[in-house]
């Protein structure tokens, strides 16, 4: 026996409407998941709440780039400007030039232990009271 019909408008109790929520928002993740193991389909979800929360789902077998990526291509929809991609590429930039700096002070390092070995051992050793000699 099919549940009864409801009818589709807002609900008004802010408790139910949570609940209702939290319930459709996991049955609709469910169904992502199912179709993407029974039809190997490639899909991408996005939820956001009326808090603000996201929740999000993506087939095992892709990314939610790659989704989007096909999805601009496919309906010819820019989703974001070149700003955006400009952005995109500043971050990975930046993540490379964090390795390069890590990199570079590594090396720093380096020479500086190379440096500190290669000078005359008496430079090197310094006495901790210099005038311990003229005390005695």
């Amino acid at each position: 026996m099919g549940r009864g019909k409801i009818e589709i408008k807002r609900i008004e109790n802010s408790n139910n409407r949570q609940v209702t929520y939290s319930k459709r928002r996991n049955g609709i993740i469910k169904k992502a998941r199912e179709i993407t193991v029974l039809c190997d389909a490639k899909v991408s979800l996005i939820i956001f709440g009326t808090s603000g929360k996201m929740h999000e789902y993506c087939s095992p077998s892709t990314t939610m780039s790659d989704i989007l990526d096909g999805y601009q291509k496919a309906s010819g929809r820019r989703l974001w400007d070149a700003k955006h991609e400009h952005q995109k590429e500043m971050a990975a930039m930046g993540g490379n030039m964090r390795g390069i700096h890590e990199e570079a002070m590594y090396h720093q390092r380096e020479r500086e232990d190379y440096e500190y070995q290669q000078m005359p051992f008496a430079l090197r050793v310094q006495p901790m009271q210099p005038n311990l000699h003229e005390r005695m």
